[in-house]
């Protein structure tokens, strides 16, 4: 479907991957990996996203991070893989997004700079620099974690110069969908954060990089498919169900969330790295009740 569309690949459901780790020396397990990007993919989903934050990408060791794009490259091919690039700085940043195409990428998703907290100024400059290894860049909007707000009139810019295709917004804020289409409507919308899918979608989102496809893949690629095809009975429907799983305010919690629900429908989920504080223990009785109750739906 659109994973076809080679001029913007990103258009669908792609889903941030979980990265499976041994337990005890916490090794990523690249077999079991290939393993879970190949059954997201006949589930549906439209390509994968290696390297983001449920990837635990600042974890890995340089050898550890490239090995991991390599492999989904051969799992699910590289039209399907969109490599996070993110990074301290813009030379290493630019480093990955070269390997991302030496390895046959589709496009890189990218944050803004993260270790301080950029300018304007120093936005730009990070988005060229990347930019000028070749490969589309998907910009990541997620001033949460950040704390670098990527606004509608800054990626209006970062577009207009030829530095990004698309965003990936995480910010929550609805309504900037309607002010990106107004500034730059030439700038695909994708929906990041996984509790305001649906309002994303009817906005006009083009895609849905997405973290609970993790764990039940079908049931979010129906959700997404209902949304943008204007049939909302259907994704009202769904997101009712589901949304009990996708409301988590902190990436930890939502990491361990998804790992959890994951454990629940049969899919290794397994630690993370480092080890990360658990879910309080009301919370993962909430995962593991809003899951089963998704598996008796049979959304899993």
């Amino acid at each position: 479907m659109t994973h076809t569309d080679e001029t913007r690949p990103w258009h669908g459901v792609w889903v941030a991957t979980a990265l499976p780790l041994r337990p005890g020396d916490l090794s990523v397990d690249l077999e079991r990996y290939a393993e879970h990007c190949s059954w997201l993919v006949a589930n549906g989903c439209d390509g994968i996203v290696p390297n983001g934050s449920l990837g635990e990408y600042q974890t890995l060791a340089p050898g550890e991070r490239a090995a991991v794009v390599e492999t989904a490259v051969a799992a699910v091919g590289g039209g399907r893989v969109m490599a996070g690039a993110a990074a301290y700085g813009s030379a290493e940043a630019r480093r990955w997004a070269e390997h991302a195409g030496e390895a046959g990428c589709a496009c890189v998703l990218l944050l803004p700079p993260n270790a301080y907290r950029a300018d304007e100024r120093a936005v730009v400059a990070h988005y060229e620099e990347v930019a000028a290894a070749g490969l589309p860049v998907v910009a990541y909007n997620n001033p949460v974690d950040t704390k670098v707000d990527l606004t509608p009139e800054l990626l209006a810019r970062l577009h207009g110069e030829g530095h990004i295709q698309a965003v990936k917004e995480f910010s929550g804020d609805v309504r900037r969908a309607y002010r990106l289409a107004e500034l730059t409507p030439d700038l695909d919308l994708l929906a990041g954060a996984d509790d305001v899918l649906l309002e994303l979608a009817v906005a006009g989102a083009k895609g849905w990089i997405a973290g609970y496809p993790n764990a039940l893949p079908a049931a979010s690629v129906g959700l997404y498919r209902a949304a943008v095809t204007g049939d909302l009975g259907t994704a009202s429907k769904l997101y009712r169900q589901l949304h009990p799983l996708l409301r988590w305010d902190s990436k930890t919690e939502f990491v361990q969330a998804i790992k959890g629900s994951m454990d629940v429908v049969g899919r290794y989920g397994g630690p993370c790295r480092p080890p990360r504080s658990a879910l309080a223990p009301e919370q993962e009785r909430e995962v593991r009740a809003a899951t089963e109750r998704a598996v008796a739906a049979g959304l899993a």
